[in-house]
């Protein structure tokens, strides 16, 4: 599903973020690329979850 495969880009984005931190001399044009790339992802991850669940009527 491509949700999951979303998720797991999501998640390795995240590994890569925080070995990226830990280096003192890290690039922080890159670093904040893969922040802005990480925040694309979870926004669509979460378009696609309201499109797979109906509206629940009030």
């Amino acid at each position: 599903m491509r949700i999951c495969e979303l998720e797991v880009e999501h998640r390795d984005l995240d590994s890569v973020i925080e070995t990226i931190i830990k280096d003192p001399n890290h690039d922080e044009l890159q670093l904040r690329r893969l922040k802005k790339r990480k925040l694309q992802l979870k926004d669509y991850i979460s378009l696609l979850k309201m499109q797979l669940s109906p509206d629940i009527p009030a």
